[in-house]
């Protein structure tokens, strides 16, 4: 088998760029080692910045997005009941942020490229890349109990934390920035519709909770618990009396309904760099991870894919590899930026047994700063709802010591 770039993964990051790919006549097969079923069936994130749609559309992947997303304009902050709604819209100049899930996006992006007869192999589990540095990579998977190759021009990993890509470059030249977290998340899918108009992020002393959605009769909430903690310490009616808890504020009421789902999601912080290796390109979840808190997962998946996607146009339309050579200094000033603002969020929200109480008084000062200055509210509207275009710095080039 050949192709122009084989993509591993069918996530956001792989199905949105095969579908850019596509549509300026460039050639991909996407390898998924999952069931469909699963891949459309997982929950995730739900929350798209202005940018993450914009991409979206730009591939023509938005026309249910436009009719069932819901448009927000602002955020509830919540520090022990006492509750303040940041303006996005006023603070950054008129931009928002959309809800929808990323399994919505998943479906329509696999949908499209399905109605395309495009290639697209699920259950196909990418085995060994060779040929890295020459201008024919390959890749072996399997697929149906056959073993297959893939020749390529280019290799873009969207394969995620555990999968092969970013295991295939070499230990000596990649630097690795790891951080776990003291509490995890655990969430539900209630069909209950949500209780509030915006997403509603609480402190408080029994710990953080998230009031969420997922449509206007779907909700989506979490609540921190401890990274030991199963599914079976958390029966439905201890998780409604947190949440009333934890979210609760004199005057609003929180809607109960039955619980669909429940997961538990560990909190980490984690940074591969290079993002790239000959003719390999990570992106996504296969090169960094933050914790759920800044809802920027999908966002900087979908910010490392339009990277690659305008070198590889440059590179295809006219021989232009600069865009290719800088791929990894092109996202990562965007990926520490965005590592520092879902860690802000996480520890002022969240209640860290491990934290002095002069550490605590600390997370409520962040918190009051918040209210009380408006410059304070407009940088954290201005991570939350998306960062603009920036210079391609990367980490290392843009601190000097």
């Amino acid at each position: 088998m050949k192709t122009q770039v084989g993509v591993i993964g069918a996530g956001p990051a792989g199905l949105l760029l095969a579908q850019l790919l596509h549509q300026h006549g460039i050639e991909s097969v996407v390898l998924e080692n999952r069931p469909r079923e699963r891949v459309e069936s997982r929950q995730r994130a739900g929350l798209l910045e202005q940018g993450t749609v914009d991409r979206l559309r730009q591939a023509g992947a938005t026309d249910r997005l436009d009719r069932e997303g819901l448009i927000h304009d602002g955020v509830m902050l919540s520090f022990n009941g006492k509750r303040h709604r940041i303006d996005l819209a006023e603070l950054t100049g008129g931009s928002r942020v959309t809800i929808y899930a990323q399994t919505e996006v998943v479906k329509d992006l696999i949908a499209l490229r399905l109605a395309a007869d495009l290639p697209l192999y699920f259950e196909a589990e990418a085995t060994q890349l060779d040929g890295l540095d020459t201008d024919q990579p390959t890749i072996q998977f399997t697929h149906n109990g056959e073993t297959h190759t893939l020749t390529c021009d280019f290799i873009a990993g969207c394969d995620g934390f555990h999968g092969i890509a970013r295991k295939t470059i070499p230990a000596e030249i990649q630097g690795v920035y790891d951080k776990v977290y003291p509490y995890s998340w655990l969430g539900i899918l209630a069909n209950v519709p949500p209780s509030t108009d915006e997403l509603i992020y609480a402190y408080h002393e029994n710990g953080f909770a998230l009031h969420s959605m997922r449509s206007p009769t779907v909700s989506r909430l979490y609540v921190q618990c401890d990274p030991t903690d199963t599914l079976a310490d958390w029966p439905d009616e201890r998780i409604w009396a947190e949440l009333q808890i934890r979210l609760g504020t004199e005057g609003w009421t929180l809607h109960e309904g039955p619980i669909i789902e429940k997961t538990i999601t560990p909190m980490r912080s984690f940074v591969s760099e290079p993002m790239q290796h000959g003719r390999l390109f990570l992106a996504g979840d296969s090169a960094h991870i933050v914790p759920p808190t800044g809802a920027k997962g999908l966002n900087m998946a979908v910010a490392d894919t339009g990277y690659l996607f305008d070198a590889l146009l440059d590179w295809y339309q006219s021989g232009n590899a600069e865009g290719l050579r800088t791929y990894t200094e092109g996202c990562m000033r965007r990926v520490w930026r965005v590592q520092e603002f879902s860690n802000f969020m996480t520890e002022m929200l969240h209640r860290n047994p491990d934290k002095s109480p002069f550490d605590q008084a600390l997370q409520a000062s962040r918190f009051n700063q918040l209210i009380t200055s408006e410059s304070a509210a407009a940088t954290v509207a201005e991570n939350y709802v998306g960062l603009g275009a920036q210079k391609a710095v990367s980490k290392s080039e843009s601190v000097k010591e």
